[in-house]
Protein backbone atom coordinates (compact mmCIF):
# COMPACT_ATOMS: atom_id res chain seq x y z
CA UNK A 1 0.00 0.00 0.00
CA UNK A 2 2.91 2.41 0.91
CA UNK A 3 4.62 1.52 -2.69
CA UNK A 4 1.45 2.58 -4.68
CA UNK A 5 0.94 5.66 -2.56
CA UNK A 6 4.49 6.87 -3.22
CA UNK A 7 3.98 5.64 -7.23
CA UNK A 8 0.76 7.90 -7.19
CA UNK A 9 1.91 10.92 -5.50
CA UNK A 10 5.47 10.52 -7.89
CA UNK A 11 3.10 10.54 -10.94
CA UNK A 12 1.32 12.90 -9.80
CA UNK A 13 3.99 15.05 -9.02
CA UNK A 14 5.91 14.48 -12.48
CA UNK A 15 2.42 15.36 -14.08
CA UNK A 16 2.02 19.11 -12.37
CA UNK A 17 5.39 19.88 -13.10
CA UNK A 18 4.92 18.83 -16.97
CA UNK A 19 1.70 20.96 -16.58
CA UNK A 20 3.41 24.10 -15.05
CA UNK A 21 6.75 23.62 -17.24
CA UNK A 22 3.74 23.97 -20.29
CA UNK A 23 1.96 26.80 -19.03
CA UNK A 24 4.99 29.14 -18.54
CA UNK A 25 5.49 32.64 -20.54
CA UNK A 26 8.47 34.32 -21.21
CA UNK A 27 9.32 37.82 -22.89
CA UNK A 28 8.65 37.97 -26.34
CA UNK A 29 5.74 35.69 -25.77
CA UNK A 30 2.06 36.63 -25.29
CA UNK A 31 -1.70 36.53 -24.86
CA UNK A 32 -4.86 36.34 -26.94
CA UNK A 33 -7.70 38.55 -25.80
CA UNK A 34 -11.44 38.14 -27.52
CA UNK A 35 -14.21 39.75 -25.87
CA UNK A 36 -17.86 38.49 -27.34
CA UNK A 37 -20.04 41.41 -26.15
CA UNK A 38 -17.78 44.60 -25.90
CA UNK A 39 -17.96 47.33 -28.24
CA UNK A 40 -14.51 48.45 -27.15
CA UNK A 41 -11.08 47.91 -29.51
CA UNK A 42 -9.87 45.68 -27.05
CA UNK A 43 -9.32 41.76 -28.79
CA UNK A 44 -6.27 41.02 -30.29
CA UNK A 45 -2.57 39.73 -29.50
CA UNK A 46 -0.30 41.50 -26.66
CA UNK A 47 3.31 40.59 -26.15
CA UNK A 48 5.18 40.53 -22.94
CA UNK A 49 8.42 42.93 -22.75
CA UNK A 50 11.41 41.99 -22.35
CA UNK A 51 11.12 43.38 -18.43
CA UNK A 52 8.38 40.97 -18.20
CA UNK A 53 5.73 43.84 -18.56
CA UNK A 54 2.46 43.49 -20.97
CA UNK A 55 0.20 46.46 -21.49
CA UNK A 56 -3.10 45.79 -21.67
CA UNK A 57 -5.84 48.30 -22.95
CA UNK A 58 -8.20 50.11 -19.99
CA UNK A 59 -6.27 48.18 -17.56
CA UNK A 60 -2.74 49.15 -17.57
CA UNK A 61 0.15 46.67 -16.77
CA UNK A 62 0.45 42.87 -15.64
CA UNK A 63 3.30 41.78 -14.52
CA UNK A 64 3.95 38.26 -15.75
CA UNK A 65 7.38 37.82 -13.79
CA UNK A 66 7.73 34.33 -12.11
CA UNK A 67 3.86 33.77 -12.98
CA UNK A 68 2.52 31.29 -14.74
CA UNK A 69 -0.03 31.72 -17.35
CA UNK A 70 -2.88 30.35 -14.78
CA UNK A 71 -2.40 33.23 -12.59
CA UNK A 72 -1.49 35.88 -15.53
CA UNK A 73 -5.28 34.88 -17.17
CA UNK A 74 -6.76 35.26 -13.71
CA UNK A 75 -5.01 38.99 -13.10
CA UNK A 76 -6.75 39.60 -16.83
CA UNK A 77 -9.81 38.30 -16.36
CA UNK A 78 -10.13 40.02 -12.67
CA UNK A 79 -9.07 43.57 -13.79
CA UNK A 80 -11.99 43.42 -16.82
CA UNK A 81 -14.28 41.92 -15.11
CA UNK A 82 -13.97 44.92 -12.35
CA UNK A 83 -14.17 47.54 -15.53
CA UNK A 84 -16.93 45.44 -17.09
CA UNK A 85 -20.20 43.59 -16.44
CA UNK A 86 -19.72 39.88 -16.43
CA UNK A 87 -17.87 40.36 -19.76
CA UNK A 88 -17.68 37.42 -22.47
CA UNK A 89 -13.77 37.09 -22.31
CA UNK A 90 -11.45 34.27 -23.45
CA UNK A 91 -7.57 34.44 -22.42
CA UNK A 92 -5.18 32.27 -24.55
CA UNK A 93 -1.34 32.07 -23.94
CA UNK A 94 0.67 32.83 -27.22
CA UNK A 95 4.02 30.47 -27.21
CA UNK A 96 6.51 31.47 -29.43
CA UNK A 97 8.08 28.50 -31.00
CA UNK A 98 9.96 27.89 -34.22
CA UNK A 99 9.57 25.31 -36.51
CA UNK A 100 12.66 24.17 -38.60
CA UNK A 101 13.45 21.33 -41.40
CA UNK A 102 11.20 19.73 -44.24
CA UNK A 103 8.04 22.78 -44.50
CA UNK A 104 7.52 25.38 -46.56
CA UNK A 105 8.01 28.52 -44.58
CA UNK A 106 10.51 27.67 -41.62
CA UNK A 107 10.64 29.99 -39.20
CA UNK A 108 8.81 31.60 -35.73
CA UNK A 109 5.31 31.65 -35.17
CA UNK A 110 2.95 32.06 -32.18
CA UNK A 111 0.75 29.44 -31.14
CA UNK A 112 -2.07 28.92 -28.64
CA UNK A 113 -1.99 26.11 -25.76
CA UNK A 114 -4.89 24.92 -27.51
CA UNK A 115 -3.26 24.67 -30.98
CA UNK A 116 -3.71 21.41 -32.56
CA UNK A 117 -0.34 19.71 -33.96
CA UNK A 118 -1.78 19.84 -37.63
CA UNK A 119 -2.59 23.27 -37.63
CA UNK A 120 1.35 24.39 -36.02
CA UNK A 121 2.18 22.61 -38.96
CA UNK A 122 -0.31 24.44 -41.08
CA UNK A 123 1.09 27.74 -40.22
CA UNK A 124 4.76 27.15 -41.59
CA UNK A 125 2.71 26.04 -44.58
CA UNK A 126 2.54 22.31 -44.36
CA UNK A 127 5.29 20.02 -44.78
CA UNK A 128 7.45 19.43 -48.14
CA UNK A 129 6.98 15.97 -50.08
CA UNK A 130 10.45 15.42 -48.83
CA UNK A 131 9.62 15.36 -44.79
CA UNK A 132 10.11 12.71 -42.66
CA UNK A 133 6.75 12.59 -40.14
CA UNK A 134 7.39 9.79 -38.51
CA UNK A 135 10.30 10.88 -37.02
CA UNK A 136 9.87 15.15 -36.55
CA UNK A 137 11.01 15.89 -32.73
CA UNK A 138 11.09 18.49 -30.82
CA UNK A 139 14.97 20.43 -30.26
CA UNK A 140 14.59 21.84 -26.15
CA UNK A 141 17.80 23.35 -24.55
CA UNK A 142 20.09 21.46 -27.23
CA UNK A 143 18.36 18.27 -26.52
CA UNK A 144 15.98 15.99 -28.95
CA UNK A 145 12.77 14.90 -27.86
CA UNK A 146 11.20 12.27 -29.73
CA UNK A 147 7.27 12.90 -30.97
CA UNK A 148 5.09 10.53 -31.40
CA UNK A 149 3.29 12.26 -34.37
CA UNK A 150 0.82 9.53 -34.97
CA UNK A 151 -0.35 9.05 -31.77
CA UNK A 152 -0.49 13.40 -30.83
CA UNK A 153 -2.96 13.39 -34.28
CA UNK A 154 -5.07 10.84 -33.50
CA UNK A 155 -6.39 11.67 -29.97
CA UNK A 156 -6.33 15.20 -31.17
CA UNK A 157 -3.78 16.51 -29.11
CA UNK A 158 -3.42 20.01 -28.16
CA UNK A 159 0.02 21.87 -27.78
CA UNK A 160 -0.47 21.58 -24.00
CA UNK A 161 -1.42 18.27 -24.11
CA UNK A 162 1.96 16.83 -25.95
CA UNK A 163 3.95 19.14 -23.68
CA UNK A 164 4.73 21.99 -25.86
CA UNK A 165 6.79 24.76 -24.37
CA UNK A 166 8.09 28.27 -24.87
CA UNK A 167 11.21 28.85 -26.92
CA UNK A 168 10.85 25.10 -28.10
CA UNK A 169 11.89 24.13 -31.93
CA UNK A 170 10.24 21.67 -34.00
CA UNK A 171 12.21 19.94 -36.16
CA UNK A 172 10.62 18.06 -39.69
CA UNK A 173 13.74 16.24 -41.06
CA UNK A 174 14.18 14.83 -44.65
CA UNK A 175 13.63 10.96 -44.81
CA UNK A 176 16.65 8.54 -46.40
CA UNK A 177 15.50 8.20 -49.69
CA UNK A 178 15.50 12.21 -50.36
CA UNK A 179 18.86 12.13 -49.53
CA UNK A 180 19.67 9.13 -51.45
CA UNK A 181 18.10 10.77 -54.39
CA UNK A 182 20.19 13.69 -54.13
CA UNK A 183 23.07 11.65 -53.82
CA UNK A 184 21.89 9.52 -57.19
CA UNK A 185 21.82 12.65 -58.94
CA UNK A 186 25.30 14.60 -57.98
CA UNK A 187 26.41 10.60 -59.05
CA UNK A 188 25.11 10.53 -62.14
CA UNK A 189 26.18 14.28 -63.26
CA UNK A 190 29.64 13.43 -61.68
CA UNK A 191 29.61 10.30 -64.30
CA UNK A 192 28.68 11.92 -67.26
CA UNK A 193 31.45 14.89 -66.63
CA UNK A 194 33.89 12.34 -66.30
CA UNK A 195 32.23 10.67 -69.59
CA UNK A 196 32.13 13.88 -71.44
CA UNK A 197 36.27 14.91 -70.30
CA UNK A 198 36.75 11.52 -71.40
CA UNK A 199 35.51 12.07 -75.30
CA UNK A 200 37.38 14.99 -75.43
CA UNK A 201 40.80 13.63 -74.17
CA UNK A 202 40.40 10.99 -76.99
Amino acid sequence: MKNFILILFTTLSIFLKLNTYAQELNPGDGVRITFLDIQDDISGDYYIQSNGYIQLPFIGIINTTDKDFTTIKSQIEFRYDSLYKNPVLTVNALFRINVLGEVTNPGFYFITEMEKFTAIIALAGGTTGNADLESIYLVRDNQEINLDVTTIIQEGSSATDFGLRSGDQIYVPRTWWADARGITIILSAAALLVTIVAIFLR
